[in-house]
């Protein structure tokens, strides 16, 4: 039996991975609507993606729909470790330990770069996609970090302090 943790860090905990959820959940929402062959917003993922999906509609379909279906389940799966309603809660933690830091460092250095390129701090060789880059650094990349920390939250305020959870 795991160590009580106080009720008021239990219920931010819970309202973390909440919130952690649903920003992993808009992500894979947005990779099954476009893996369905929903347009809006695709241009901001960049111009790479429109021509995937100009070029080759099921190869594109098919990737995005495992996109979509990995960033749901790395969504829902904290949620459920969260209410007890999986085994091997050590391990689950432990790599949503490592998720959310992947989560936080992708999407913050990709905030930090889109952002300067677009003030004109950086400038590629071969110039940009603009509507790609503002949608990573104001749309994408954001909510990757925000999943990220809001996860990463959660998991510190859930801590027992039982070697396990280490």
């Amino acid at each position: 039996m795991r160590p009580a943790i106080d009720p008021g860090r239990a219920r931010l905990s819970l309202l973390a991975v909440g919130a952690a959820a649903a920003f992993g959940l808009v992500h894979a929402a947005f990779s099954a609507y476009w893996a369905i062959g929903g347009d809006w917003l695709l241009r901001t993922v960049g111009a790479w993606a429109v021509g995937l999906r100009d070029d080759s509609p099921t190869a594109a379909a098919l990737g995005l729909g495992a996109v979509a279906l990995v960033k749901a389940v790395a969504a829902v799966v904290p949620v459920l470790v969260a209410y007890g309603r999986l085994p091997w809660r050590p391990l689950l933690r432990a790599v949503s330990w490592v998720g959310g830091g992947f989560l936080i460092l992708y999407g913050g250095v990709n905030v930090v770069v889109s952002g300067a390129v677009l003030a004109g701090l950086i400038t590629p060789d071969g110039g940009f996609d603009r509507p790609a880059m503002i949608g990573h650094a104001f749309l994408w990349d954001p909510l990757f970090a925000l999943w990220g920390a809001a996860l990463v939250v959660s998991l510190a305020l859930s801590r027992t302090g039982e070697p396990r959870d280490r």
